[in-house]
Order: C-alpha cells, then sequence, then structure tokens
C-alpha cells in the first residue's frame, strides 16, 4: 500500500476514516474547515488525505471508509486498522440483494398478481424495490432485505426508505434469505411496528440520520408476505422454513 505524502497528509486521512463513519464527505469538509479544532492542518492536506484514501480503496467512491482506526490509531504502519468491508464484501451483498429482488420478483408473479413491477431497477427513490397489484385490485410497495445468513437477519435501513415508511400504508419490508445456488430458502415480513419502534431520532437541527444497522428478532417477522392489515400475499407455509432467523410455526407480530 502506497504511503500518504508526509505526516500531515497521513493524520488528514486519519481522520476522515474517523468521521466519515458519522456523516458524509461534504459535511466532514465542512468540519474540518471551519472548526478550529482541525485547524493545525490545511485544507490541502485535507484533500490530499482524502484522495489517497480514495486511490488505496481505504475509502469508496461513496464516501464509505473501509477500515476503522479509531481516535489512537495511526497510518504509520504499526499497528492492524479493523477492517469494515472490502470490495469484494461490497460485491458480494450487492449480488445477494439483486437475488433476493429476483427472487420475489418471482414469488409474486407465480402467486397471481395482477402485475410485478422491479421499480429499484429504474430508480432508488421509490424508497421500495417492488410494486406489485393484487388480483383485487390492492398495492403493495415491498422494500426487499436479502440475506445469506440464516441465523440472524441484519437490515440497512435509510432514511428515505424510513420516511417512505411512515408516509406510504402500502409499504411493506419483506427479508429473503437466500440459498447458494441463488433462490429464496425463506420469505418474512418484518413488522412495521418494530421498525418505527427502533428507528433512530434526530436530537438536533445539526445532527441528521442517514442509515441505520438493525438486527431484527425474531418477535418482530413473520413467516410469508403479510400486507399492512393481515392480508397474506405469500403464505408463509409456502415460502418460509421454521428456525430461520429464530422463527417457529406460530410466530406471531404486530403488523
Amino acid at each position: 500500500m502506497p504511503s500518504p505524502p508526509g505526516d500531515g497528509t497521513r493524520e488528514a486521512a486519519r481522520r476522515w476514516l474517523i468521521y466519515l463513519r458519522i456523516a458524509d464527505v461534504s459535511r466532514v469538509r465542512t468540519l474540518f474547515t471551519h472548526h478550529p479544532r482541525y485547524a493545525d492542518l490545511t485544507p490541502v492536506q485535507y484533500a490530499e488525505g482524502l484522495a489517497w484514501l480514495r486511490r488505496t480503496d481505504l475509502v469508496s467512491g461513496a464516501g464509505r471508509p473501509a477500515v476503522d482506526v479509531g481516535e489512537s490509531l495511526s497510518l504509520n504502519g504499526a499497528a492492524v486498522p479493523h477492517v469494515l468491508w472490502s470490495a469484494m464484501d461490497d460485491e458480494r451483498r450487492r449480488a445477494t440483494g439483486t437475488a433476493g429482488e429476483r427472487c420475489l420478483l418471482a414469488l409474486l408473479r407465480r402467486a397471481g398478481m395482477a402485475s410485478v413491477e422491479h421499480v429499484s431497477a429504474v430508480s432508488d427513490a421509490f424508497g421500495y424495490d417492488i410494486a406489485a397489484t393484487t388480483p383485487c385490485d390492492e398495492h403493495i410497495h415491498l422494500e426487499v432485505k436479502a440475506t445469506t445468513d440464516p441465523t440472524r437477519l441484519v437490515i440497512h435501513l435509510t432514511r428515505h426508505e424510513s420516511d417512505v415508511m411512515g408516509a406510504d400504508p402500502r409499504w411493506v419490508m419483506g427479508a429473503v434469505l437466500v440459498g447458494r445456488e441463488g433462490g429464496a430458502l425463506s420469505v418474512a415480513t418484518v413488522s412495521r411496528a418494530w421498525l418505527r419502534s427502533v428507528v433512530p431520532q434526530d436530537r438536533s437541527q445539526r445532527g441528521r440520520w442517514e442509515s441505520a444497522r438493525l438486527t431484527v428478532p425474531a418477535e418482530a417477522l413473520k413467516p410469508g408476505l403479510i400486507m399492512e392489515g393481515g392480508k397474506s400475499v405469500l403464505a408463509g407455509g409456502s415460502c418460509a422454513m421454521p428456525g430461520v432467523w429464530g422463527m417457529t410455526e406460530r410466530a406471531v407480530v404486530s403488523a
């Protein structure tokens, strides 16, 4: 890994890695530019530090840090930072997410939906991945979360997805366990009530959450795909395996 040019740039890079965990590039740049605590380094050093991190893939194009250096750890090679993600991990997660969406598209079409549209293939602006209409002309807006881990369900909820959930009664979150061959081994609905109860709250006008990592408990899951109001779109018995994510055949959840 190439060394950054100079101690100042190396320190700037370390600070970028710390603060990009909690804010985006533009906000962190503003912090470094205007807060007196960080005035010991120049804007040029901060710019060079970020450029070096991007060249070495320690920060993604979207501004996501690849390692956790901590407040006390330097980038001089004396210690190994904790790895948060890698390009391979990101590609694997994207492939799993795509497989989960394709699985639910196929299951919904097989279930006889009047229409099924993969809207996230067009834009992320919708706040959900699939729009479907039942034969009774009922609409469902499905946000899909996929994983290959049957032991626990960890999801990432964006601020936009949360805002759409709060405003759209047709919004439903479906979780998919993806098998090695890319098929759906299990499907479950994540409780809206539970999601609302754990979504972060902004504590100040100066701070705003943008993404939350949530570990979903078994009691917040119901096998199958359930619309708001309790109507089943995909029956739990036909597309959910007992024991996945701690669910049982009698799993009961408030929608």
